[in-house]
């Protein structure tokens, strides 16, 4: 809690103990306002938690919710209701002693929610086992079925309950609930024949007709349409948004079956639900005095569904069997007398029943099991304070209720204030409050009180009304101080009370209660003839509700306020018996809106809750109060005795620090185990001197921990380093361990096949040859020859040859090949000319060899020669078909005396032309057509001859130049001497036939 206490300004503070003006109310809604606004709903007030109603989802209950609140001490965490649901639990557990916890609040203000979420704690904090289970399911299926029959739309809630209810949860000595037993305490039955407008009947009702199938509402002789129905239509909502009656009503059916009802037991309390809908279609009109029933189809009903006769339930609402001095007589009953006749028989129906349905649950519930220790909690969800316009016997009741229970609330808080400080060896200072004693007295002292006036005017003979008990209470109690009517007031009060009206001065303010159907409420009579023929029903439940033996009793049955005040007797002595937690709910506005704070409405209900009456007796002695070792745990560092560890006891360091902060000896109190602390502004100021002290801490602990960071991880980077070097040098020493047996291995084996290298191959020396193989061709591809010219070739192995063999054939082509493909059309004839040279004179030419590697040459003159030779001849000698193929400077020798003339051979596609070296003229000329041959010698000469046709010889242009050559010949020829040994250059194949 103290955690909270630096944002008490805009949050508030979360226990009213701390406020510092806490008399004055409007301070108390300022800090509920503040805290709502930040959707905080819960503050306490000491150990009693107060809760606004949010009216939507805050998300605060889930299941880490729950386990976050789980064995957690009571103002660690901010309050919350499963806080007191766990320190419940927890001291119910561990001291085996009984808890109850007291839900209180107005209609509306969430207090069947709040019981809701307390058994959703218990079920998810306590043991769990199979059987266990089985039961929470029953404890939390109770709830809805509970609600269908208790609960019902009102204009201040869509889920209001109209009764009060304690439910006694019983667990094992381990925290396991082992079962459960329910009280119920009046029940508002009035709503089962009224409801105001905008209000509905009980949600059974609408459930049954919306929810149920067709053959059940056949069965039922029911239709799915509320508005047919009197009992469901006087309020005007029998739809409302946002209730699903339909799915409701399922789950009704459900948790039904889970709490052991059997098919009939269910088909039972249907029909019963049923007929007082039927009941209440059931019209009348009046003749001559005389009530006449105008719907006798939905009487039928009503016996079909009870089984009862019908003539005797007509004669039972129309007729009254009076019994005085051994005598019967009937009397015929008025239109409103058989009216209030059919209302009363179906209160009491659904009223019974309702009991009925209590009692089967608490069967359901009860464990079976009496050995072992077991505790209790009890869980109580009843109304809260009640002042409306217009308070009846229903107000005077719940507000009755109140007193009781602010009358033990203050008891036991004194007490607990007492006996805390007795254990803490504090002496106990007289604390000032308003004792309700006086008007629990008022209301329930005997022979003095309203009820025993009351009860008196119900059971007197003679014409008792309401203003008579009205005469009477004035009589009686008139001088008590907290009661007033219009007769005993002042001139100016009179004019607040009417003349059937009392008020009556509660601790929550003065309540008007007008006392108008006092005694009918009070005596909440059933004809005798109704009760008779209930007894004769078939049904399961009315027939086990109206016993016969109830005909036969003279003694007259407890009034209603009677049977209440009983009943709220025995639970204050049940609640007497445990220790009580409280649960005071409230709504912060009527339009049931979120995010709304209405202060007017809020501080009416402080007011009736009694609140601040509350917080006013807490704060009567120590404002907080806290174990020395929490309070030390939290503040040392505001001491520097304390800080960081003091080694003595907690209470020498809690008293060292308290002198320190300068604490005067009014402010507080050393008790045996506890600081006491008087105003909350001492504490405000140790926690703020804290906030600002957190600074300090905040960057002590900063460094410590980087300094605690940055050595883990060291530490961490260390031992992760040393582990991978470790694994490293496993991984290495046996990685090398691996290769030297490898290499073991493999040495081994090359051994044996070096040794066994020439024996055929086999197991010892394949691997061996293999490599040799490998390494031979390494070696080769090195080694290669680079051109074709190139004959050698490595020496190869004995396991090679064969391959180098085939290897050497292969490159060979191959460079053969890469050669032919590198080489040039231009070179390709070249060689090609240089083959036919070959074949022309090698072995035939001692010259030869020595001109086989010069190229060819188209032609072989100079510039000069060229240029001459352009203009001399091509442009004027040689004929335009005619294409010069080869050129050269060659020496003619004549045929007479041999003598040497310069000229220049011009071969030609057609012919063969000599010309004049200095001047290029045309010498001679010679078709191919008339060539013979050519004749060379063997020699190194680079002399031709060039045999012409006989006929020729007579050619002065060739004439001077050839020689006579035998008969046989038949040819002359001509010498020709050529200049730096030419090679000869024949002409194109297809050019070749000519010569």
């Amino acid at each position: 809690m103290e955690n909270a206490l630096h944002a008490r300004d805009r949050a508030g503070v979360q226990d009213f103990v701390l406020l510092e003006d806490y008399r004055n109310e409007e301070s108390f809604i300022g800090n509920l306002r503040k805290r709502f606004k930040e959707n905080h709903i819960y503050t306490y007030i000491g150990s009693v938690l107060v809760s606004v109603n949010p009216y939507k989802d805050l998300g605060i209950y889930k299941k880490e919710f729950v386990e976050h609140y789980r064995n957690v001490n009571f103002y660690e965490l901010p309050p919350h209701v499963f806080a007191i649901a766990d320190t419940a639990y927890r001291l119910m557990r561990e001291e085996c002693c009984d808890q109850c916890i007291l839900i209180s609040g107005e209609s509306g203000a969430g207090k069947t929610e709040a019981s809701k979420k307390i058994l959703h704690y218990l079920a998810a904090a306590s043991y769990h086992a199979k059987q266990v289970e089985h039961v929470k399911d029953k404890l939390l299926k109770s709830n809805p079925v509970l609600e269908a029959f208790g609960n019902a739309k009102t204009n201040r809630n869509d889920n209001s309950s109209r009764f009060g209810k304690y439910m006694d949860i019983e667990f094992s000595f381990l925290g396991a609930p082992l079962g459960g037993h329910i009280l119920n305490y009046l029940l508002e039955k009035s709503r089962v024949v009224h409801q105001n407008p905008g209000e509905r009947n009980f949600h059974i009702f609408y459930q049954l007709v919306m929810g149920a199938d067709d053959e059940l509402l056949q069965k039922l002789f029911l239709r799915r349409e509320p508005e047919l129905y009197y009992y469901m239509n006087q309020g005007g909502s029998t739809r409302v948004n946002g209730i699903d009656d339909a799915a409701q009503f399922q789950v009704v059916k459900s948790a039904l079956t889970v709490i052991d009802f059997t098919e009939e037991e269910e088909e039972a309390l249907f029909t019963t639900v049923a007929s007082v809908l039927h009941l209440g279609n059931v019209g009348f009109t009046e003749n001559n005095g005389q009530a006449i029933i105008a719907q006798e189809k939905s009487v039928s009903s009503v016996c079909k569904l009870l089984g009862c006769p019908e003539d005797m339930l007509k004669d039972a609402l129309t007729h009254r069997t009076i019994e005085a001095r051994g005598d019967s007589v009937v009397s015929p009953l008025n239109r409103d007398q058989a009216i209030y006749a059919r209302d009363a028989l179906s209160k009491a129906v659904y009223e019974r029943q309702f009991k009925w349905l209590v009692k089967k649950l608490n069967d359901s519930l009860e464990n079976k099991d009496e050995s072992g220790r077991k505790t209790l909690m009890g869980l109580l969800d009843i109304y809260g304070f009640e002042i409306f316009k217009n308070n009846s016997f229903e107000q005077f009741c719940i507000n009755y209720c109140n007193e009781k229970l602010q009358q033990l609330f203050i008891q036991l808080t004194l007490k607990s204030e007492q006996e805390e400080y007795k254990r803490e060896g504090i002496e106990w200072e007289t604390i000032e409050y308003f004792n309700n004693k006086i008007i629990c007295d008022l209301i329930e002292e005997q022979h003095k009180g309203v009820i025993s006036v009351l009860d008196e005017e119900c059971l007197r003979p003679g014409d008792a009304t309401d203003l008579t008990f009205l005469d009477k209470l004035e009589t009686t109690v008139g001088s008590h101080p907290h009661f007033l009517s219009h007769k005993l007031a002042d001139n100016k009060t009179k004019k607040t009370l009417s003349r059937e009206e009392f008020r009556l001065k509660h601790y929550a303010g003065d309540v008007t209660y007008k006392v108008e159907g006092f005694l009918d409420k009070n005596n909440d009579l059933l004809y005798r003839d109704l009760k008779r023929t209930m007894t004769k029903t078939s049904n399961l439940i009315t027939k086990s509700t109206f016993p016969e033996d109830e005909l036969t009793s003279k003694k007259r049955p407890d009034t209603a306020a009677t049977q209440f005040k009983k009943s709220l007797s025995q639970l204050m002595q049940i609640l007497m018996s445990k220790e009580p937690w409280y649960i005071r709910c409230i709504k912060p506005n009527d339009n049931k809106q979120s995010a709304v704070f209405d202060d007017t409405i809020v501080g009416h209900q402080v007011k009736y809750l009694g609140l601040m009456e509350n917080l006013r007796v807490r704060r009567a002695g120590f404002a907080y109060r806290r174990p020395y070792e929490v309070f030390l745990k939290r503040y040392k560092c505001l001491c520097p005795g304390t800080w960081p560890n003091y080694q003595g006891s907690a209470k020498d360091g809690v008293e060292k620090l308290v002198n320190h902060l300068g604490y005067r000896p009014d402010d507080y109190r050393m008790g045996k185990t506890k600081l006491f602390i008087r105003l909350p502004r001492t504490l405000f100021k140790t926690e703020d001197d804290f906030q600002h002290k957190k600074h300090d801490l905040a960057t002590i602990i900063q460094a410590k921990f980087r300094c605690y960071s940055q050595k883990k991880k060291f530490l961490q980077m260390k031992t992760a380093a040393t582990l991978i070097a470790c694994y490293w040098r496993r991984y290495s020493a046996k990685k090398l361990l691996e290769k030297r047996r490898w290499a073991v291995k493999v040495i081994r084996s090359f051994i044996r096949g070096f040794i066994t290298r020439n024996e055929a191959e086999n197991e010892d020396n394949k691997r061996f040859v293999q490599c040799v193989k490998a390494e031979y061709l390494r070696r080769l591809a090195h080694k290669l020859p680079k051109n074709i010219l190139d004959k050698s070739w490595p020496h190869a192995p004995g396991s090679c040859l064969k391959a180098s063999d085939l290897l050497h054939d292969m490159h060979k082509k191959w460079l053969v090949r890469k050669y032919c493909k590198s080489i040039s059309a231009e070179r390709k004839a070249q060689l090609d000319q240089k083959v036919v040279a070959h074949d022309l004179f090698k072995n035939k030419k001692q010259s030869y060899p020595k001109s086989i590697a010069r190229p060819f040459v188209e032609n072989r003159l100079t510039s000069e020669q060229n240029s001459l030779k352009s203009s001399a001849f091509d442009k004027t000698t040689k004929p335009e078909d005619e294409k010069t193929l080869y050129c050269t400077q060659v020496t003619k020798f004549d045929r007479h005396g041999y003598k040497a003339r310069g000229r220049i051979l011009v071969l030609t596609t057609k012919a063969i032309y000599l010309l004049d070296d200095k001047d290029c003229k045309l010498k001679h000329r010679l078709n191919y057509q008339n060539l013979m041959g050519l004749s060379v010698s063997g020699l190194t000469d680079g002399i031709l001859v060039l045999r012409i046709c006989k006929e020729l010889k007579k050619d002065k242009c060739l004439g001077k130049n050839i020689k006579h050559l035998d008969e046989e010949e038949r040819a002359e020829s001509t010498c020709l001497a050529f200049h730096d040994k030419p090679d000869l250059q024949f002409a194109p194949e297809e050019e070749r036939s000519t010569f």
